[in-house]
């Protein structure tokens, strides 16, 4: 691996530490189901920042072998996490049907 690439995996793995903090300071203020999809997305953004440090070193996103799972399952949790935020997020807006008298 050449120094540009070394660099720049440790300036992303710089970027996903920095999104989980975001993440932890956003659960710290969260309620309810809102903490605990915080709390998966900020260990998953650690987790995935920790993959980058080892991409650094090894010089490729699939080698060794569980390097592409761990990244992989990173991205599942980042994908599940975002839905249930959504989800979450767009059954608060709903109001409550109104019960008729």
């Amino acid at each position: 691996m050449n120094e540009p690439e070394k660099y720049g995996n440790l300036l992303e793995a710089g970027l996903w530490f920095a999104v989980s903090l975001i993440l932890v300071a956003k659960l710290m203020r969260a309620t309810g189901r809102l903490r605990r999809v915080f709390t998966i997305l900020a260990v998953a953004f650690f987790v995935f920042g920790i993959s980058d440090l080892i991409e650094s070193q090894t010089g490729a996103w699939w080698r060794p072998w569980w390097l592409l799972l761990l990244k992989a399952g990173c991205i599942a949790f980042f994908v599940f996490g975002f839905r249930e935020y959504y989800r979450i997020k767009n059954n608060r807006d709903e109001a409550p049907p109104e019960i008729p008298e």
